[in-house]
């Protein structure tokens, strides 16, 4: 049959139950405990006489005067079974004219076990909740298709527990993350989204318009300058979890809307940081994995380890064979990089064209947790300087995946101003996604903005460490995509 005859073939079911005078969405339904829990308690419930379970139909296999069913409610699978004798008439015999693989229902019964020891509830009678009117796809046929998977994960997620499990370890990471930060007496902040000024890192952003205002507006591709103005105003220690858009290509490790945790604390640094971050990453693995080791793309990353720490420049020596790093003239870094297959367009400044060649020589080669250090001041234009040349800086990479970029936070308006004109040069130079000047957030700095130390990890790609998923979008529950 097509899926257009089987659709036909449900909403007769349902003129069916009309006809009955039987409502197939009521509002209320009842149920007495969850299906986990009749698992876990099943000695104990097998007691009562009546027992109420609700559920969506995941099989059904009728057995000339019996119906066998599977029931999931979300919490897990328990098995249902109607019998002729002993399941009311009428309801017995509307059950095998109306009820369909994907419907939902409430069933009355007691428990017992099959002659195969199976845990089994004896339906006496059952009640209709939700009568589904499209299929659900087989469970070894449907769904093979990538992009159906993720345009329908609600499918893919009912259909497949290890996707579902995913996601339900990506909210316990989320959780974790919040209870370590609020242990450590961070407050939890909300800053927004639409911005005047898209502003906190070097990105292209979503624009917008706002009518009432007459004015261009931005997703934030970031929530650091707004974080900031907060340790301004006397909050000594922030964070944020925050969805951040951002207007650039999509691949297996960057989707254009992604969620960020970013944590600020005043009178600290990028040195104290980077050992917090430490303590969080093992201690996630640890508490929600129950192990030290974790598999990612089939090397084995260990975290019992103190993580290693090695410096911008000496990668790129080390993986790039660029001996002359310091004095290197952007043309003969240009030739360089051309010479490595790194591509380089006219409006390259030289720390793009920088990063590049460490993205495509350096990067690939860090697979154990592994924190860069002093970066080109150019690159990281929100950050303190440990001299001219070098801030005070740090990422962290695990597998290939940079996790992790935080910084001692320059909080010199002078010096902030120049490295935004600097930016700005960058900018009508050609380089789009360069960082705007935002006069608003000079001017709260030169009220004061205390030392402080700054740190923002990419949850989704984490998730994707943690279960070694190797495309963003299996661990975004609903994925950017392109129109159907």
């Amino acid at each position: 049959m097509s899926l257009e005859e089987i659709r036909q073939a449900k909403l007769r079911k349902l003129e069916l139950l009309k006809k009955e005078g039987i409502e197939a969405y009521p509002i209320e339904s009842y149920f007495d405990v969850t299906l986990s829990e009749v698992v876990s308690d099943f000695s104990k419930l097998s007691k009562k006489k009546k027992l109420y379970l609700v559920g969506r139909v995941m099989s059904l296999r009728p057995q000339g005067g019996v119906f066998f069913l599977n029931l999931n409610d979300g919490t897990g699978l328990f098995q249902a079974m109607l019998k002729k004798d002993e399941t009311k008439d009428e309801a017995f015999d509307l059950f095998g004219k109306v009820i369909d693989i994907g419907d939902f229902i409430e069933v009355e019964g007691s428990l017992f076990k099959t002659k195969r020891g199976e845990k089994t509830i004896l339906v006496k009678n059952w009640k209709m909740l939700a009568k589904s009117i499209l299929p659900l796809p087989e469970k070894w046929h449907g769904l093979q298709d990538v992009e159906e998977r993720f345009r329908k994960r609600y499918l893919d997620a009912l259909m497949n527990p290890e996707v579902k499990e995913r996601f339900i370890l990506r909210s316990k990471i989320i959780s974790l993350l919040r209870e370590m930060l609020d242990n450590e007496n961070y407050l939890e902040v909300e800053t927004p989204v639409l911005q005047p000024i898209a502003g906190g890192a070097t990105a292209m952003p979503f624009a917008t318009h706002h009518n009432a205002m007459d004015m261009d507006m931005y997703l934030r591709i970031s929530d650091e300058l707004y974080l900031k103005r907060m340790i301004i105003a006397g909050f000594p220690k922030v964070y944020e979890i925050s969805k951040d858009f951002r207007n650039e290509g999509i691949d297996w490790s960057h989707n254009p809307e992604f969620t960020m945790i970013e944590f600020y604390e005043s009178f600290s640094t990028a040195e104290k940081q980077m050992a917090f971050v430490e303590k969080i990453f093992k201690t996630i693995v640890k508490k929600l994995l129950k192990k030290n080791q974790i598999t990612w793309r089939g090397d084995t990353i260990d975290f019992s380890k103190k993580f290693a720490v090695i410096s911008y420049f000496d990668l790129i020596k080390r993986y790039a064979l660029i001996e002359n790093i310091e004095t290197i003239s952007k043309e003969e870094l240009r030739t360089k990089a051309l010479q490595l297959g790194v591509t380089v367009t006219p409006a390259d400044s030289f720390g793009k064209i920088l990063d590049n060649i460490y993205k495509k020589m350096c990067r690939p080669k860090l697979i154990q947790p592994t924190f860069i250090i002093d970066y080109p001041a150019d690159l990281l234009p929100l950050a303190k300087r440990k001299n001219k040349d070098i801030v005070d800086a740090f990422q962290l990479v695990i597998g290939e995946i940079e996790l992790v970029k935080a910084f001692s936070e320059l909080n010199d308006p002078i010096d902030q101003r120049e490295r935004f004109m600097t930016q700005e040069k960058i900018k009508e130079a050609g380089e789009t996604d360069a960082q705007s000047l935002d006069e608003d957030f000079l001017e709260a700095m030169e009220y004061g903005m205390p030392p402080a130390g700054g740190v923002g990890i990419g949850i989704d790609r984490l998730v994707m460490l943690l279960t070694d998923t190797h495309n963003i979008k299996e661990v975004i529950f609903f994925p950017t995509m392109r129109k159907a």
